[in-house]
């Protein structure tokens, strides 16, 4: 049984996830109760109110609580917890030294997927103690693999990993954004000027998923003295490395932050 204690967004993509793959031993702890019907409507999943619950009836029980929440959570179910359950934390900023703080079991996993798990196209980086057994790890694996790619790191990169991969898909939109305002602003019609953008980006994605790396994609659409040669010039003479730098090292300063709040 794999149980989720919280059933927002990321829970539900996990679950989405793993229904379509044929898994049906679900429980999912949820406190609004129209959210546990939709659950149940949805995916045939089992609900309750009830965290402990969850725990009893669950071998892998997966953390989808807020950060905030995670201390007030730990608290409830630490009594329930024992070293059967492996406890897998996809809340940012929450470092595995926290969660031993309440928690009898050393099968703790910390993972950061991201928002494109609710497509199926997510990456989700594992930080796992390499005292963990295969046999353990991987069903883990297999539950974020139904939504996407799926990597492990040492936990000491998870920060830098959360503002990378975590945070990316809203810095990508934001320029996805800019492309939208300026074309517009050159005169498309707004709802052309979206279509334009963003089928060019998903079109660049799916090169880059051929495996293409991005510089041999850059130089087969650039000709001398063409217009992406001309485009170019603006972008590297700009400063646009420098924000992209200093976006990243915010990101991940904030994510260091929130894991030192423990």
């Amino acid at each position: 049984m794999i149980g989720f204690i919280g059933g927002g967004n990321m829970a539900e993509a996990l679950i989405r996830g793993l229904v379509k793959e044929g898994k049906k031993n679900i429980i999912v702890s949820e406190p609004i109760e129209e959210r546990r019907r939709y659950l149940e409507n949805c995916y045939g999943v089992r609900t309750t109110p009830s965290n402990k619950e969850v725990v009893n009836l669950s071998q892998i029980v997966v953390l989808a609580v807020k950060p905030q929440n995670m201390k007030e959570v730990l608290e409830e179910i630490k009594d329930a917890v024992s070293e059967k359950h492996t406890v897998v934390s996809i809340a940012a900023g929450i470092p595995l030294r926290f969660i031993q703080k309440y928690l009898k079991t050393d099968k703790l996993i910390r993972a950061m997927p991201n928002l494109a798990a609710t497509v199926g196209e997510a990456i989700t980086v594992l930080a796992i103690c390499e005292c963990l057994e295969m046999k353990i790890i991987a069903p883990v694996r297999e539950i974020f693999m139904s939504v996407g790619k799926v990597i492990t790191l040492p936990e000491q990169y998870m920060n830098l990993v959360t503002a990378l991969s975590g945070s990316g898909p809203g810095f990508l939109c934001y320029i996805v954004e800019q492309f939208i305002d300026v074309a517009t602003e050159l005169g498309f019609a707004e709802d052309i000027a979206r279509e334009l953008v963003v089928q060019t980006f998903i079109g660049t994605a799916k090169l880059l998923d051929s495996g293409l790396p991005p510089d041999k994609i850059r130089q087969k659409v650039t000709s001398p003295g063409g217009t992406t040669e001309a485009g170019l010039r603006i972008l590297s003479q700009g400063t646009l490395r420098e924000i992209i730098f200093k976006t990243l090292q915010e990101a991940t300063k904030r994510a260091q932050e929130l894991s030192m709040q423990d």
